[in-house]
């Protein structure tokens, strides 16, 4: 199963709520779990847990608006940490365009982003049909991730 880490800003909660309840079949088939920061409870270290979910997740998508990048935690903690450990191999980084704004020339702009075309989901008429398309993308991505973590016999 892979371990999924949502990083994303608070302002942004209702687009993270939304991808979840649309990646819940994957779920569901035990494609992939989840996690992100609302998941931490009352008197644990919020920083230990963010750090030690982002070092054991197999995929981090980057929920990216214009308060992502604004905030110095999400920027500067979160999606560098997740840039250095997709450029080791060690973890999937896909970009998740919430919202329109110039993000081409940032850090993870050379990544293939999601919806397809770097559309934003709020472009969309329909934004059920955004969340598909990045539904799928995960699910793609997850089975290239689980190919290549299966034993060799």
């Amino acid at each position: 199963m892979v371990k999924l880490l949502f990083s994303y800003s608070h302002r942004d909660e209702a687009f993270r709520d939304e991808l979840e309840i649309h990646l819940t079949a994957l779920k569901r088939q035990g494609i992939i779990s989840t996690w992100h920061d609302r998941r931490i409870v009352a008197g644990e270290d919020f920083g230990e847990e963010i750090n030690e979910n982002l070092e054991q997740a197999d995929m981090m998508l980057l929920l990216v608006s214009h308060y992502f990048i604004a905030s110095e935690y999400c920027y500067e903690k979160e999606m560098k940490r997740a840039l250095e450990r997709h450029q080791a191999g060690e973890a999937i980084v896909i970009p998740v365009i919430l919202s329109p704004f110039d993000w081409h020339d940032m850090p993870f702009g050379k990544l293939l982003a999601c919806p397809k075309d770097g559309k934003s989901i709020s472009k969309f008429p329909d934004m059920n049909d955004g969340f598909l398309e990045v539904t799928k993308s995960v699910k793609q991505a997850a089975k290239k991730i689980n190919s290549s973590q299966a034993p060799v016999e």
